[in-house]
């Protein structure tokens, strides 16, 4: 499945993707560093590389648990990623949604065309009912993003995620589907 809106595009992560997806970390490391998620001493194991990532997204994403995402800008090519992770149906419906972005095109307004796809997509065509990011209170980048589309901020979650060798607190914002009867995109400008 592919989503788009103008020259923002979605499109499922592939093997062949690897190549590039190794590239943008490279040159964005420091740029990305101080978000990224990291694993606890207690938890490392050897590094499984991106085609154990990839392997494990595309297995999860069959199993109907996740919706990992390349994001594309005038073409084809990675230029972040996009993953909503955490889909539980049931009486909850709803996911999380984690993002990231090479430094040459944040601030642009690509991430938030396509965390509003993402979103209605999530909300309208799968049937989902929440939608929940983390952000760190530090990073502004994100907070403006969340802001552009409207999220409710429902709390600070002490030490919520380990990112960058230590665990962060994480500010926790969330949107419903009633809230957006008409979809995220409908609020871009």
């Amino acid at each position: 499945m592919r989503l788009t809106n103008g020259r923002v595009g979605l499109r499922p992560i592939t093997q062949r993707d690897a190549s590039r997806w190794a590239q943008l970390r490279r040159d964005n490391a420091a740029w990305l560093g101080p978000w990224e998620s990291t694993k606890p001493l207690e938890a490392r194991g050897g590094s499984k590389g991106y085609r154990a990532l990839t392997r494990g997204l595309i297995r999860q994403g069959r199993a109907g648990r996740t919706l990992p995402f390349v994001v594309t800008h005038d073409g084809d090519e990675m230029i972040g990623q996009l993953t909503v992770t955490g889909i539980t149906w049931g009486s909850v419906r709803s996911a999380q949604l984690g993002y990231w972005i090479g430094e040459a095109h944040a601030g642009s307004g690509i991430m938030t065309t396509a965390v509003a796809m993402a979103v209605d997509h999530c909300l309208g065509t799968m049937g989902l009912h929440r939608i929940e990011i983390a952000i760190r209170p530090e990073n502004l980048a994100s907070l403006r993003i969340v802001e552009k589309l409207g999220f409710t901020l429902i709390g600070l979650a002490p030490r919520y995620l380990h990112i960058d060798g230590r665990w962060c607190d994480h500010l926790l914002f969330t949107i419903t589907a009633e809230e957006v009867p008409q979809g995220l995109q409908a609020r871009l400008p």
